[in-house]
């Protein structure tokens, strides 16, 4: 029996191509990888690979969330500017609530590498008791999404977003998460933290 709460986490890259076979899609993996790596709890991962088609895309994170009672759903790719990508509208059609500060917080780490950065429309919600992330799809861009931007010496400069995700997975009742401090502190108040279980 383990010390932490176990936690379901979805994993949807949207992607016309590499939902055809046309490509392999290296989103998913990405994220499970980055995740195994930074949360201490057992993860149980929903895989989902689907077409840039809005009703189909909602009707995943309703599935992930009302279904399969996934905790937090993480979306990858389908964020731009293009007449394709339609990701943020899926996700702010099957939200109870909008988390602004997710989207600038990633749109100021991509900046710190291109100006194209301003063109990402990424966006979080909150359904139910789960929170839904959008991020980008390139397995670089997805670990400085989430992990932040150091400095030579290893010291952080600007946050990830990840740093917020535990605390805000509490507010909405769902697991405790708990992270591997070397790859990304969980920020909590005083108040909110747990004490280790016996």
């Amino acid at each position: 029996m383990s010390a932490h709460d176990p936690a379901r986490i979805g994993l949807v890259a949207t992607s016309d191509r590499a939902s055809q076979g046309v490509y392999r899609d290296e989103g998913i993996p990405a994220l499970e990888q980055w995740l195994s790596g930074a949360i201490v709890n057992p993860l149980a991962f929903e895989r989902r690979l689907i077409p840039d088609e809005q009703p189909v895309i909602e009707a995943t994170l309703r599935e992930l969330v009302d279904e399969a009672k996934c905790d937090l759903v993480i979306t990858t790719g389908g964020t731009g500017p293009a007449p394709r990508d339609v990701t943020p509208e899926a996700t702010l059609a099957v939200g109870d609530r909008e988390l602004p500060g997710f989207g600038e917080q990633m749109r100021r780490i991509s900046l710190a590498f291109v100006p194209t950065a301003i063109l990402s429309r990424q966006v979080a919600v909150i359904r139910g008791r789960a929170l839904i992330l959008n991020l980008p799809g390139q397995p670089k861009s997805i670990r400085e999404t989430l992990e932040g931007l150091r400095d030579d010496a290893g010291k952080p400069l600007v946050p990830g977003i990840f740093a917020a995700v535990p605390y805000c997975i509490d507010l909405i009742q769902g697991p405790y998460l708990e992270t591997r401090e070397d790859v990304v502190k969980a920020f909590r108040p005083k108040n909110a933290i747990r004490q280790p279980k016996a």
